[in-house]
């Protein structure tokens, strides 16, 4: 019978969305979220992986990124963890007007309702994560409708997909990841957006400085704070920036390094120990 090596990983904090990226990059046969852990799957049972992994998670340890992490192996059976995966995504609800809908579930919207839909890859998220949620219940809020969006860090494309079914004009976005890439432009053309959305594999010093009416970014603590006046030099006067990615112990650090680069604080969501930041630009 053909074994599989199941590699459980567990940092203090758990940024997912660099880990993930950078753990597809060792060929793994599928990487799941569940309950503040990564589980990392290779086909064949080869501990050579397990060092991979070690090498990864050391990396990023010492870039500051996180501060401990634990790695637990066990040897298991083969199953096919793509169809485990997709059996696990919903349809979530994120408020009352909006659902995100995973193209292999069927739903009948009400009217009025918005539905995005997400052909989701495992490194990405579904929308399940509450900062993905935080930002889009603020995304409700503020949207207005012709507005310009820059979305850092957009992974499936959600969010600038949100933004612009809420009436935003335009969204880029922009990713570091060659997979975001190809899933975030995917999930555009399944939303008929691609006339409004255009996706990037790009930095943000690589975004043409261009004043953009709302800024949205859910990236974790530290590329928050080293990017902060890149994005303060793509936001528009009176313009608004939504971060998250953030957990509750971040917000003293958040608020002092925007606040102090001439945004000024307007609100704070809350879901669990995650927050998401809402700013104006003076």
């Amino acid at each position: 019978m053909k074994k599989y090596l199941k590699t459980v990983l567990k940092t203090e904090p758990l940024p997912i969305d660099i880990l993930t990226g950078l753990l597809w990059n060792l060929n793994p046969s599928g990487i799941e979220e569940e309950d503040g852990k990564i589980i990392v799957y290779f086909e064949n049972d080869d501990e050579n992986h397990v060092k991979e992994v070690h090498e990864i998670l050391n990396q990023i340890k010492e870039s500051g990124i996180i501060e401990r992490f634990n790695i637990d192996t066990e040897i298991c059976e083969y199953k096919n963890w793509n169809e485990e995966w997709e059996r696990s995504l919903n349809i979530i609800k994120v408020t009352e007007n909006i659902t995100i809908k995973p193209t292999f579930r069927d739903y009948t919207p009400a009217p009025g309702e918005l539905v995005i839909l997400i052909d989701p890859k495992m490194s990405f998220g579904t929308g399940e994560h509450q900062t993905t949620k935080l930002i889009i219940k603020l995304l409700e809020r503020y949207v207005q409708k012709g507005i310009d969006v820059l979305d850092a860090g957009t992974g499936t494309g959600i969010l600038a997909i949100t933004a612009v079914k809420l009436g935003a004009s335009h969204a880029l976005g922009f990713d570091n990841d060659e997979l975001c890439l190809i899933n975030g432009e995917e999930n555009v053309e399944i939303n008929s957006l691609s006339s409004q959305i255009e996706i990037r594999l790009a930095e943000i010093n690589q975004i043409e400085v261009k004043e953009f009416d709302l800024v949205i970014a859910n990236i974790q603590k530290n590329v928050l704070l080293n990017i902060a006046s890149e994005i303060h030099m793509r936001t528009k006067k009176n313009g608004v920036v939504i971060l998250s990615g953030l957990l509750l112990d971040d917000e003293i650090d958040i608020n002092n390094k925007y606040e102090s680069i001439g945004f000024q604080f307007v609100e704070k969501l809350v879901m669990d120990e995650w927050i998401s930041l809402v700013y104006r630009k003076l």
